[in-house]
């Protein structure tokens, strides 16, 4: 007997033995990751650019519709320059509480508590007891209540198994209820001067609030795009199970979410506090749909595992420009209401359209890859 293979057992080793691809010349390479260079801008990966560039286009029409209904007021600079910085700090509260939003929604959730988080917090900060502290005792209490509410909501979602629309939903009728039991129904004044000047000092011309949302925002965009929690985050709301599978806390990661959010919603609730230099529990209604539909119109997908701080930012700056555009020409709330449900279906309509296309295009893709 012979130890070695026979002449009839070498071909059929030979045949499943994977074919070796034949070497490459340096040029090809070259050639090969210039081309997924130049195509950058039409895959995949520059879908947020685009997107973004199609909405400062949105701007710029909006903007060009104001220069031509109010001609007498565009024609002032001063007026101008005076109407962005109004326009900034309109959308700055939403903004903070869109960014903790996008957050969420690319984890895979909803929150419908985030307008009853910030009434919450501020009743809660405005109390005479807790002013008494001072402003490091009003900001404290603020970020505490709104962290410790979103995450009551993250353990009722993570580990209480609840939908997310019902367990917000039922924290929103019972935080409203609680800022209403704590303030008495009444208007609670803050009398802190360095609570009250957030919103009416500038540094630099530009006034504070704006820098504040700045802040939130730039630490948004890193904490999405250049740490593993945003990683953890778009693959959560991607897929559940697989980031399970591959070793991520799903559960715990939820719960970090929902506490993220309720953070956003505490840095608003003083913000807003400034701007009205008081609180009630009736503050900050309907700011969850104002979040929602920011996040939607900039890129954010409502089924998870997609979206772009800068995104969610320029569709809060948006809704915030056609409130100004409606509010210098007069016209009416509803009529403005009408307006941005029309923008938030079709802002939907397109994401469904373009999920489908992406999805119809990658079948196509393995297929031939096959």
């Amino acid at each position: 007997m012979t130890d070695g293979p026979t002449s009839t057992e070498a071909p059929e080793r030979a045949a499943q033995l994977p074919a070796q691809s034949p070497p490459v010349a340096p040029a090809t390479v070259d050639k090969v990751s210039t081309a997924g260079r130049l195509s950058w801008w039409r895959g995949d990966g520059g879908e947020g650019a685009r997107r973004n560039l199609a909405l400062l286009g949105v701007l710029a029409v909006l903007v060009v519709i104001g220069a031509l209904t109010r001609s007498d007021l565009y024609s002032n600079p001063d007026w101008v320059w005076d109407n962005i910085l109004s326009i900034l700090k309109l959308a700055a509260v939403v903004g903070v509480v869109t960014v903790g939003m996008t957050f969420v929604i690319i984890g895979g959730g909803i929150d419908l508590s985030v307008g009853a988080i910030v009434a919450l917090a501020g009743v809660w900060c405005t109390t005479v007891a807790t002013q008494s502290y001072g402003a490091g005792g009003m900001i404290f209490s603020a970020l505490t209540v709104g962290m410790a509410v979103g995450l009551v909501n993250g353990l009722l979602i993570s580990y209480g198994r609840l939908v997310p629309f019902i367990a917000t939903l039922a924290m929103l009728v019972a935080a409203r209820g609680l800022a209403a039991e704590i303030s008495d129904k009444q208007t609670q004044v803050s009398d802190n001067g360095f609570i009250n000047g957030l919103a009416s000092n500038d540094l630099l011309g530009i006034p504070l609030l704006v820098y504040i949302l700045a802040a939130v925002v730039a630490a948004g965009w890193v904490l999405l795009n250049r740490t593993t929690f945003g990683r953890r985050t778009v693959a959560v709301g991607g897929n559940p199970e697989a980031a399970r599978l591959a070793g991520i806390n799903v559960k715990r990661h939820t719960l970090l979410l929902y506490a993220l959010s309720g953070l956003c919603c505490g840095i608003a609730a003083i913000m807003l506090t400034a701007q009205a230099n008081s609180a009630q529990a009736a503050m900050a209604n309907l700011y969850e749909l104002d979040a929602i539909a920011a996040a939607i119109i900039g890129g954010t997908l409502l089924s998870g595992g997609r979206g772009t701080i800068i995104g969610s930012l320029l569709g809060v700056v948006i809704f915030a420009t056609i409130t100004n555009l409606f509010a210098i020409n007069g016209l009416s709330t509803e009529a403005q209401n009408m307006v941005k449900g029309g923008i938030i279906v079709a802002a939907v309509l397109v994401q469904q359209v373009q999920f489908r296309s992406l999805t119809q295009f990658l079948g196509r893709n393995r297929l031939t890859t096959t």
